[in-house]
């Protein structure tokens, strides 16, 4: 199986699991990956979505030995590119729970994630132009929207990796924990967020992912849109009462 799944309350835990390849990301684990999420979108009972690999390796770039023989037509019709998509449009908080090395493809879906957990082992890096070609999964976007063009460019024209220690200080990871409470911190953080009102979660999302897309005006008309529609949610009313009476919440997402 390229994607092992598990089950922690509100929280789902997803793993590649192609340890023999470091995680390579190959078009069979990415269609994988891609019915996992849409089976969880739909399901109710599940608020956050922790995405992880294995010990060495989150996921160590594409699978090479696939993508070698391919022409640019077959790169063009290939839907592989467009699976990272899945993790962007996805509705729930996604967290990236990334040991050893996120590398190529690895690091795009890292990116893609909502929030990343390193561990203090972890490497990140876009090695495409050593093998003659450039990030194709999001890499050369979301890369400079996170950390700026000069350090985009730095990673992406070298090729070299950087730690996570200089990740974190770059605003690419959230934490950096030792290497074996990474999946712990990573259940903290997502037990935090499945405690909070589900309708509100997704619309905070929806609107943080749309803020580099609009013009300053437009994001706050889109804002106060969203603010206006959760008036409209029993997680609301419930949210406000409890705070006016002194209790804690709780939240069904309705």
């Amino acid at each position: 199986m390229n994607i092992l799944e598990s089950r922690e309350g509100g929280i789902a835990i997803l793993q590649l699991n192609r340890p023999d390849v470091l995680n390579a990301l190959s078009s069979a684990l990415m269609q994988d990956l891609t019915d996992r999420l849409a089976a969880l979108a739909h399901d109710d009972a599940v608020r956050v979505v922790i995405l992880t690999g294995s010990p060495k390796a989150f996921a160590a770039g594409a699978d090479i030995a696939e993508l070698s023989h391919q022409s640019a037509a077959d790169i063009l019709r290939s839907p592989l590119i467009n699976r990272f998509d899945a993790l962007r449009q996805f509705p729930k908080p996604v967290i990236a729970a990334v040991s050893g090395w996120a590398l190529g493809g690895g690091l795009e879906l890292v990116m893609a994630c909502d929030m990343v957990i390193a561990g203090d082992n972890a490497h990140f890096g876009q090695p495409e132009i050593k093998i003659g070609v450039i990030p194709g999964g999001g890499g050369t976007q979301r890369l400079t929207q996170l950390v700026g063009k000069m350090r985009a460019m730095e990673m992406i024209l070298t090729g070299d990796p950087i730690d996570a220690d200089e990740a974190y200080r770059m605003g690419l990871v959230n934490q950096v924990v030792p290497a074996e409470d990474v999946l712990p911190a990573a259940k903290s953080l997502a037990a935090k967020i499945a405690k909070m009102p589900p309708i509100a979660v997704r619309l905070a999302k929806e609107a943080i992912l749309s803020a580099p897309d609009l013009p300053l005006e437009a994001g706050l008309q889109h804002e106060r849109r969203l603010f206006a529609l959760l008036f409209s949610t029993d997680d609301q009313r419930e949210g406000m009462q409890a705070f006016l009476e002194k209790r804690a919440p709780h939240f069904e997402g309705h």
